[in-house]
């Protein structure tokens, strides 16, 4: 099972009948967890719960946005309350001309007021509100289902690009166990000159090798390398293991970061071929950085 991003988007445009359509989307975008957000009519309370429980039960993580819009195209076959209307009318006028104030009646505001359309048009209100229910109960399922497609399509993608990584960062820790003994050989004698230098030659050469020893040891990254290999075998398995792997993914990033720090923080003074290591960890940070910036997006 691959993984899943948490972007993707998905659209279903039905026709409920002669007098009404509607648009039913999802979009998702990256979040910590679970973010619903339904923009629906309202009216729907019990359509919007049952959409909520639906999303909830087939979506782990992101933001995700249903929105559904609704196209009334009924407004000319119905006929409308002339009386009623007649009396916003003169009521507005009534009340400009009393409180002088300018402006002409909006039917757009009058024809939403309640009682305006006549008996035969609630009627056909009604029953075109259990209509577009059940339209939209029926078009859901497969609305998550292209929604999830998508999502499955661009984690093939983050998949692959984070595969490339891990080979990038396996190929740079390589590169630092190549060069390591080398290194680590230059640093012991440059330490033995040095100490040569400040205290001449009669010293306890014994005693001064064992110190080299330890400090030698203090700069030995071997540990930084193991933990980094298999920070990196782990990172694998979960790609492999899909699911719910961006929150596991990033954690293994934080520790691959740390590592590449520690790492860098004791072949800083390395010189000669101790400078490619300093490159070797500079590049393996700049690589689990640009992992982190997409793991983001992880389901």
């Amino acid at each position: 099972m691959a993984i899943h991003s948490m972007t993707a988007f998905a659209r279903s445009q039905v026709r409920v009948n002669e007098r009404l359509s509607y648009v039913l989307s999802l979009k998702g975008v990256n979040h910590r967890f679970l973010d619903l957000q339904l923009r629906m009519p309202s009216g729907l309370d019990a359509l919007e719960m049952e959409l909520r429980r639906i999303l909830k039960e087939n979506l782990l993580r992101g933001h995700i946005d249903l929105t559904l819009q609704i196209d009334r195209q009924n407004q000319q076959r119905t006929g409308y309350n002339r009386e009623l209307v007649a009396a916003y009318v003169e009521s507005f006028r009534a009340a400009r001309e009393e409180f002088a104030l300018a402006g002409e009646p909006d039917l757009n505001v009058i024809f939403r007021q309640s009682g305006i359309f006549d008996a035969d048009s609630r009627t056909n209100s009604d029953e075109d509100l259990v209509a577009l229910e059940a339209s939209v109960r029926e078009s859901i399922s497969p609305l998550i289902a292209e929604f999830k497609s998508m999502r499955a399509r661009e984690g093939a993608s983050l998949e692959e690009n984070l595969n490339a990584t891990m080979d990038r960062l396996t190929i740079a820790v390589a590169g630092v166990a190549e060069i390591r003994p080398e290194v680590e050989s230059r640093y012991q004698a440059r330490l033995m000159d040095r100490l040569t230098a400040a205290v001449g030659s009669t010293f306890d050469r014994q005693r001064v090798l064992e110190e080299v020893a330890v400090l030698v040891e203090r700069s030995d990254v071997d540990e930084e390398m193991e933990r980094l290999t298999t920070h990196i075998g782990h990172f694998r398995e979960i790609l492999t293991a899909g699911g719910e792997a961006g929150k596991k993914l990033d954690f293994l990033l934080q520790e691959m970061n740390r590592e590449a720090n520690t790492l860098l923080s004791k072949t800083g003074g390395a010189g000669g071929k101790g400078t490619r290591i300093t490159e070797l960890g500079l590049s393996m940070k700049a690589e689990i950085e640009k992992a982190r910036e997409q793991v983001q997006n992880a389901e």
